[in-house]
This record gives structure tokens, sequence and C-alpha cells, in this order.
């Protein structure tokens, strides 16, 4: 599994249009062959502040999701919304591999 977080810092006044459009793409991402989770998370102590778990199945598979018409729709309707420039963390899983993945629910 390759595995991306995404830090999202929101304008204030933005909250709650980020979450509908990002629970919008999450949806349809879950769709995706390639991707095997993605959750939409707010820090408890600063409600501005989102982190995007995205959970792929190959190394490839982020820039397929980058194709779809709904990430483009997200990033674009997003944009405005942003209190400074998103950033990513990429990450390799140590466990569950992809042997455990199912036992370790």
């Amino acid at each position: 599994m390759f595995i991306v977080h995404v830090f999202v810092h929101v304008k204030p006044d933005q909250v709650e249009a980020f979450k509908a459009a990002s629970l919008a793409n999450a949806s349809n991402s879950v769709q995706e062959p390639g991707i095997a989770r993605f959750d939409v998370i707010q820090q408890q102590n600063d409600p501005t502040r989102f982190v995007l778990v995205e959970v792929y199945r190959t190394p490839q598979d982020p820039d397929r999701h980058k194709e779809t018409t709904h990430y483009m729709a997200w990033r674009d309707t997003v944009a405005d919304m942003m209190a400074e420039p998103r950033t990513s963390i990429k990450f390799t899983n140590v466990f569950p591999n992809e042997q455990g993945w199912d036992s370790a629910k």
C-alpha cells in the first residue's frame, strides 16, 4: 500500500464548504479500483485544519486519481478556500501489509 497524508488549512469562513466538497470527492474516490481507503479528518482543537488520508494500492494510483473528474472538480472548488497551500507526506505501510490487510480488521 502507498499512503498519502494531505494537510489542509482552510479559511475559517470556508470550513463547511470545504467539508462538503471533500466529502463529495471522497465518496467518489473510494469507488476507484486503486484506492483502498480515503479518509477526511478534521482537527478537534482547530476545525480549520484537515488531513486527507489516502491509501492507494500501488504507487501509480495517486496519478490515476488526479486524472479523475471528481478530483479535478475538488481541486478547483477548494483552491480559494485554502488559508495556505496544502502539503503532503508520502508513506509506505509496514503493518498491515497486503497479506495482513483484511486480517487487521
